[in-house]
């Protein structure tokens, strides 16, 4: 099965993206022919600033790799470098209905989060279902708030196809449901654009001290603690299996330890998840012309594949 994703160049990586994307990416690797990507392009709706932007697209690339991303199985490349991209979005544009885009949550989620509305951020599912037909992507691996997005895509390539014959596969998404939403420090949703997220590669210090910041109840130390819909316990809880997660629910309702013990103990549990990560990152930022290398590798393959489909679009639509 051929399997695409990618992630915005919009910010420091963090676990959200780790549990919802990059965990799972490195197991489909496994198993599938993988494709991923650096959304750069995407994340122009969010980025004022050329050199930040820049440096999050190098950054990503190195977190992915530090990760597990293997390049020898997996296509990696950054978005722009395959500009094909760009063509079929703006012809896709043509078979998108107004209605189509004016009914997609996460625009409207977005706006009332106080992100600028603009064409880039309205017409994002566009650019998405690029992404996805372009490669004759067959899975989505995507978080609860993109299924749409997905299935935005199977509309706008059927409406090609019911025009032009059977140009694009019709992708199928693909939900974690046990990691679908994963809580920030303040109970919503973690992502860059809400700034409650949890860094993957902050220093140590840091790390605790944006654990300390996660909102809890306020529970006298000698009482038992809820673990339900805690937040400190939600987080911790993907790092633990089945036996450790009952352990812990043992913890909170002993009473002999408060919300300050528990967001130590997520602290640890971050540190040792991620210490080879923090070994393979410090070898990549070192050696960065092997990191070059291997997007470069990504955007050829990604491109040579990209070419051949927009061949068939432009010879069907007569371009």
């Amino acid at each position: 099965m051929r399997v695409l994703t990618g992630i915005q160049a919009s910010g420091k990586l963090h676990i959200g993206n780790y549990f919802g994307a990059m965990k799972p990416m490195v197991e489909l690797q496994k198993e599938h022919e993988l494709f991923t990507f650096i959304a750069n392009y995407h994340s122009l709706t969010t980025s004022k600033d050329a050199a930040t932007l820049k440096q999050y697209t190098i950054d990503a690339a190195v977190d992915y790799l530090s990760l597990g991303i293997d390049p020898q199985k997996t296509t990696f490349w950054v978005q722009s470098h395959v500009p094909e991209v760009l063509e079929l979005y703006w012809i896709l544009s043509k078979f998108t209905p107004m209605g189509l885009l004016e009914r997609a949550h996460s625009y409207k989620d977005k706006v009332a989060k106080g992100i600028s509305a603009n064409h880039a951020l309205f017409s994002y599912p566009v650019l998405m279902a690029a992404d996805i037909l372009m490669l004759d992507t067959q899975i989505v691996p995507v978080g609860k708030d993109q299924i749409q997005h997905v299935e935005m895509t199977r509309d706008i390539a059927i409406k090609f196809n019911n025009e032009y014959g059977d140009i694009f596969v019709l992708p199928e998404h693909q939900v974690q449901a046990e990691v679908a939403t994963i809580p920030g420090i303040d109970g919503q949703k973690m992502s860059k654009s809400y700034d409650n997220a949890i860094d993957l590669f902050m220093e140590e210090k840091a790390l605790q001290k944006r654990c300390n910041k996660i909102i809890s109840s306020s529970t006298p130390l000698g009482e038992p603690l809820e673990w339900e819909d805690d937040n400190i316990f939600a987080l911790a809880s993907l790092f633990l299996d089945n036996r450790e997660k009952l352990e812990l629910q043992v913890r909170y309702q002993s009473g002999k330890e408060g919300y300050g013990h528990f967001k130590k103990y997520l602290k640890e549990l971050i540190w040792e998840e991620l210490s080879e990560a923090r070994e393979k990152r410090e070898y990549y930022l070192n050696h960065m012309d092997e990191v070059n290398d291997i997007l470069a590798m990504g955007a050829k393959k990604a491109q040579s594949i990209a070419q051949v489909k927009m061949t068939k679009v432009k010879e069907a639509i007569g371009l």
